[in-house]
């Protein structure tokens, strides 16, 4: 599976977690619709379940205006996975291309304004952890 599916993936099932408190591996299970399992998407799942508090930290302290229950849960996801990564995956993927990746899947998943909102908080995150 390549990188951007496995995060397109890793969206959708965090999605799930997050509007039906749904189990992690079961979301996991259900989005991969029978398909064999990624690491990287499962790191990525597993990950953001696991230090959401922290990452939740880091977003809301680059929210200007709004509240983590304000952002559509797209955009929200999406943040978290791209926020994750910045952290985490800091040795095997470059912050530049995190902030690509997520834009690009904001720019099909979330609205008109997503793509933007999602550069300006992740850039600031970015800018910190440099």
């Amino acid at each position: 599976m390549k990188r951007r599916t496995a995060r397109e993936k890793a969206l959708q099932a965090l999605f799930q977690i997050d509007l039906s408190k749904a189990d992690t591996s079961e979301a996991i299970e259900h989005v991969l619709e029978n398909e064999p399992a990624d690491d990287y998407m499962t790191r990525l799942v597993g990950g953001v379940v696991e230090h959401l508090e922290e990452i939740d930290e880091m977003i809301k302290g680059k929210l200007e205006k709004w509240t983590m229950d304000r952002i559509a849960n797209v955009d929200r996801n999406l943040l978290r996975i791209a926020v994750y990564e910045l952290i985490y995956c800091r040795d095997e993927v470059p912050a530049n291309v995190v902030l690509d990746e997520a834009i690009e899947i904001a720019k099909i998943y979330g609205d008109d304004q997503s793509s933007r909102f999602i550069n300006g908080v992740l850039s600031k995150i970015k800018h910190d952890l440099a």
